[in-house]
């Protein structure tokens, strides 16, 4: 999986989440048991997670990837003069 899909699949899941929250506060309102419901949006949350850490990881790896200077450490330029 690439950088980009895990980006949009987040996003995706995250709209997901939320239509789901709202089903649930639906569902409260009426007096219906919301308890499958809850457990589910809990399975859904834990899988975002998981793809944050994976996004993460790869973040990182790209970071890694990046040109420095000579000594190691990238130069930044000063701030105070503008």
């Amino acid at each position: 999986m690439g950088l980009d899909h895990i980006r949009s699949e987040i996003e995706h899941m995250r709209r997901q989440i939320l239509r789901q929250r709202k089903e649930i506060q639906s569902l409260s309102k009426a007096g219906i048991s919301t308890a499958s419901a809850e457990a589910l949006l809990a399975r859904m949350q834990e899988k975002v997670d998981g793809i944050c850490a994976e996004r993460e990881r790869l973040n990182g790896e790209e970071r890694l990837k990046r040109p420095t200077y000579a000594s190691g450490k990238v130069i930044h330029g000063p701030t105070g003069r503008r």
